[in-house]
């Protein structure tokens, strides 16, 4: 829980005041408060690997190869035992690479099929119900990460991907759980 609301809590640390939000404790503490019960919903599943930075710029093609072996992975140290809809969002919501709202909707839609063909007692709801959890904390995330980037690293260039992220967050905040948030 701690370590997904400090990374959650970036979006208060450094996105927020580079829009001239002044963050107030109060602030914080209805933004923990709300994250809390999202993120313990997510917890309630079994954990999985989560490699934290799954999306296109880490993953390789292998076209010599066969089967799943033609993908290949990088920047992968930073794994944790995790969401299942972790990873998948993101993929499925690139904070580098625009994916349209039907790709991401097929993406999810994919993995869903591939989850209840080997357990057809897998819930397709509630997966999608912590896909949005998950996505709208990684949006979060990512927000405070790219200003954070910018500004104190000096990689202004962070900051091109910031309309596409806050597109990404509307679209996860779109989902009934999410409401509160």
């Amino acid at each position: 829980e701690r370590a997904l609301l400090t990374e959650a809590e970036l979006f208060l640390d450094w996105y927020l005041p580079s829009r001239g939000v002044t963050v107030t404790p109060a602030m914080r503490d209805a933004f923990s408060a709300l994250w809390r019960p999202l993120i313990a919903r997510v917890q309630e599943q079994p954990p999985v690997l989560a490699l934290r930075d799954y999306h296109s710029p880490n993953l390789i093609w292998r076209g010599e190869r066969s089967g799943s072996d033609r993908l290949g992975l990088v920047d992968y140290q930073d794994a944790v035992m995790g969401s299942p809809a972790y990873d998948l969002a993101s993929l499925a919501m690139d904070a580098r690479v625009t994916i349209p709202p039907d790709l991401e909707t097929a993406l999810v839609e994919r993995y869903i099929a591939r989850r209840l063909a080997r357990d057809p007692g897998f819930d397709a709801d509630r997966l999608r119900g912590d896909y949005a959890i998950m996505a709208a904390q990684r949006a979060h995330k990512v927000l405070g990460v790219f200003v954070r980037l910018s500004e104190r690293d000096g990689k202004p260039a962070y900051l091109a991907h910031l309309p596409r992220v806050r597109d990404y967050l509307a679209r996860a905040l779109a989902h009934p759980l999410l409401a509160p948030l």
